[in-house]
């Protein structure tokens, strides 16, 4: 029997987010998948083509509305919800694009979720992590129904491009909500990667003291090519802003390389990170937790050691 699966693309109105790659590959991993990526904005061309590239992917459903401009879960939804019509699945990243509208969407399906899918065990059988990561969760849903799932990123590799799949105009028949529009939005500029998505990621904790102290990992990132990252704590303080809060309440980030410094490693920030492929730990205490975990560590003063490290880098 075919997988029939509906993949929600998240995207920012010209490029598409590597999550949406991430999912595809989760979705190849069900029996006799066929794909569809769901395309909302207010001119999808762009994206679209992105998405129609990727391996796997059967079609691409371009829902062009002025009211997709903004990914407003509460319009979205009830596309979606009329898009499902035929699928067994709908999936969409377990980011906070995808923890707002996929539940909505859900709700109006009348249908299960299964929420941060980490592993494909079959069609309606995944493994998912709970207790901050602490232990892993076998969830099976009812056969008989339609599922809504969120793909937990940090546990896929995105599919690459190769493919070429049509690209189909739809226009879902569903009255619009009003009492839901957009207002603004804030974000800080940045030529740096996007955290969720760098493959290098320099993540400062409670010890760096300041925001003026916070501001030496920038520098460093820049050498490195690196999003910058921060613990709770961090953020806490005020050293931080929330969008860079790394851990179970914050982003969950799988990069190649992963340097904490200055972090103790409470379970909560080890959640986010659990995924990264090398993991390098810089604290003065020896005996903090962040070492159990990391592939390389170094213990000293995080004051002494970042200068050094950007000195060594300047002379590469």
């Amino acid at each position: 029997m075919t997988t029939r699966i509906l993949i929600v693309a998240e995207h920012d109105g010209a490029r598409l987010n590597a999550s949406t790659a991430k999912c595809v590959t989760c979705a190849r991993a069900l029996p006799q998948a066929e794909i569809a990526i769901a395309v909302l904005a207010a001119d999808g061309g762009a994206v679209c083509a992105q998405a129609a590239a990727l391996t796997g992917v059967s079609r691409v459903l371009r829902v062009d509305h002025a009211a997709n401009a903004h990914a407003l879960a509460a319009t979205w939804a009830p596309q979606i919800a009329a898009l499902a019509k035929g699928f067994t699945h709908v999936f969409g990243p377990s980011t906070t694009f995808g923890k707002d509208l996929m539940p909505r969407v859900a709700a109006l399906l009348g249908i299960p979720q299964v929420s941060d899918i980490m592993a494909v065990e079959g069609a309606h059988r995944f493994r998912r992590p709970v207790y901050a990561g602490n232990a892993i969760l076998t969830v099976e849903a009812p056969a008989d129904s339609a599922l809504v799932g969120t793909v937990r990123v940090a546990s896929f590799e995105a599919t690459p491009a190769g493919g070429s799949a049509p690209i189909e105009n739809a226009s879902p028949a569903v009255e619009l909500p009003t009492h839901t529009r957009f207002v603004s939005v804030s974000a800080g500029s940045t030529d740096r990667p996007d955290l969720q998505a760098a493959s290098r990621v320099i993540s400062g904790g409670r010890a760096l003291g300041s925001a003026e102290n916070f501001k030496l990992l920038f520098s460093l990132a820049d050498k490195l090519g690196a999003a910058v990252g921060a613990s709770r704590a961090a953020v806490d303080a005020g050293y931080a802003p929330n969008e860079l809060q790394v851990g179970q309440t914050g982003k969950i980030i799988a990069p190649e390389l992963y340097i904490a410094i200055g972090i103790s490693g409470a379970i909560q920030h080890l959640t986010g990170i659990k995924d990264a492929r090398t993991i390098v730990a810089i604290n003065k205490d020896a005996e903090a937790p962040i070492f159990e975990v990391a592939d390389l560590g170094l213990v000293g003063d995080l004051f002494t050691i970042l200068p050094e490290l950007e000195r060594l880098l300047s002379q590469r």
